[in-house]
């Protein structure tokens, strides 16, 4: 490598970039990060070593700032949950990097965009990729376009499709894509290429296909990781009528992947997605050894799945629609009306003890109280298209800000202090749920607990007050159970 680079990332709370920025540190740049909310990014092991700037990609502004003096310039922002005019707004957005490049000098962009066949029958998503990656070549500032495919890795969302598909049904109905042909790439290839690209020689702005050593249909994908996964040999069942509306809203029953996502992935699976020219070897030499073969790339993603070592997920980022405001510091807000259902109850063991019980709150750990409800309340905003359950946690014990947690994300998290997390469940409102520990002595600790809600309209009013009876025995429930497994917790630990 040569000098370091002023390196800009975008995306850097998604899948991809949250990787893909720690490694640019470790190869030596200077790197900063443009977040929308930079919270998100308050407790994630890198934040200390890279510059964290509030900023959009929709307000110029913003952008022209974060683009001062930087080299290269990373785009990694792409909806595939977007609903509505998501077209417009990529393009908005890509247009707006572009200028803001283009103005400050930026020496390079790199985009990571989708794998495609040279046709016009473009899944919407796939179009808009292809739109944005010709935005920035055509910007005036050399560009380097890199094509992936099926991106395979621990919280992927191509893999996490696979892996539940694969792991709860034996016998399964696709639609005729199945048999498609896929050219998978792992997860680590895809960041090598990337971090590679900072300062790989560049004669012209173009684009270059990567791709894993594998060539694969669809169905030969969930079949090869049934086997690797050591479960029986699926059976998949063709139907030409499933529409990739019908197959979306099915993927969101059986898997965490929403409908909208779902949808989109498998729209972006209509057409082939294989690499038709090898000339990245020119320019970044493949990693060390080969790039990684489909099997062994779900093998290690099985194995950081099973160690709790999922470093990012498709979760990280917000779903369209979701609110994004933090809880004011003031109840009566604005005004306007506030439920607020408040709780406290003093445990006989130090804050240590409960607060490991508070952050290991959702996913496989259940939410202490009436499951029942929980899981019915889950299957609901699944029907409705909402996130439901299914996303469980990234890791058993810990959280950090901006996890996905069920239907709830993390919204602030002080250890040892506070748990505040944000509702992602369709409601006629906003709704948020927090725990705070106070120490009343050295083997004493208050739990307080507190659920918000900011009704919208009459239907908000109307909700609260229809799930009003279940709260003493929801958050009733809830506040003794943590503390009674905390007591028991510190008892063994005498």
């Amino acid at each position: 490598m040569t000098a370091p680079l002023r390196i800009l990332v975008t995306g850097a709370t998604g899948y991809i970039g949250g990787r893909l920025a720690p490694r640019l540190v470790a190869a030596g740049h200077r790197v900063r990060v443009l977040a929308r909310s930079p919270d998100k990014l308050r407790d994630v092991p890198w934040a200390g070593d890279v510059e964290v700037v509030r900023g959009d990609l929709d307000d110029p502004d913003s952008v022209d700032a974060a683009c001062r003096d930087i080299d290269v310039v990373y785009y990694l922002v792409h909806s595939m949950s977007g609903k509505g005019e998501f077209v417009e707004a990529e393009q908005r957005s890509a247009e707006h990097v572009a200028a803001a490049a283009r103005r400050a000098g930026v020496g390079r962009i790199v985009y990571l965009g989708g794998l495609h066949p040279n046709s016009e029958r473009l899944s919407p998503h796939l179009r808009s990729r292809e739109q944005v990656g010709r935005i920035l070549l055509d910007s005036g500032v050399p560009t380097l376009v890199l094509q992936a495919g099926v991106v395979i890795g621990s919280g992927s969302a191509s893999f996490e499709m696979i892996r539940h598909l694969g792991n709860r049904l034996p016998v399964m109905t696709t639609p005729r894509w199945v048999n498609n042909r896929i050219q998978p790439i792992a997860v680590r290839d895809v960041l090598h290429y990337l971090v590679a690209a900072a300062d790989a020689p560049l004669r012209r702005s173009r684009t270059f296909d990567i791709g894993g050593p594998d060539v694969l249909r669809y169905g030969e994908m969930l079949q090869d990781y049934a086997e690797v996964a050591g479960l029986l040999r699926r059976r998949i069942v063709v139907l030409p009528v499933l529409t990739p509306r019908l197959a979306g809203l099915w993927i969101g029953l059986v898997t965490p992947i929403p409908p909208s996502l779902g949808r989109a992935l498998i729209e972006s699976l209509s057409t082939d997605a294989i690499v038709t020219e090898h000339d990245i070897d020119a320019v970044i030499p493949p990693p060390p050894g080969g790039t990684t073969g489909y099997r062994d790339a779900v093998a290690l993603a099985l194995r950081r799945i099973d160690r709790g070592e999922v470093e990012t997920t498709w979760a990280n980022a917000s779903p369209v629609g979701a609110p994004a405001d933090p809880l004011p510091s003031d109840p009566d807000w604005a005004g306007e009306v506030v439920f607020t259902d408040e709780r406290s109850l003093d445990c006989d063991c130090p804050a240590g003890e409960v607060w490991p019980i508070v952050e290991s709150i959702g996913g496989e750990n259940r939410w202490y109280s009436f499951p029942l409800a929980w899981t019915i309340r889950g299957w609901l905003d699944r029907f409705a298209g909402g996130v439901g359950l299914a996303r469980g946690r990234r890791n058993a014990t810990t959280l950090h800000t901006g996890d996905a947690l069920d239907f709830w994300r993390v919204e602030r998290i002080d250890r040892f202090e506070l748990l505040r997390l944000r509702a992602e469940m369709l409601a006629p409102g906003g709704a948020w749920l927090e725990w705070r520990l106070e120490p009343l002595g050295p083997d004493r600790t208050r739990l307080h607990q507190r659920a918000i809600f900011f009704p919208k309209g009459l239907a908000g009013r109307l909700y609260w007050y229809a799930l009003l009876p279940f709260h003493g025995i929801i958050f009733k429930g809830m506040l003794e159970n943590i503390a009674g497994v905390a007591r028991r917790a510190a008892a063994v630990g005498e």
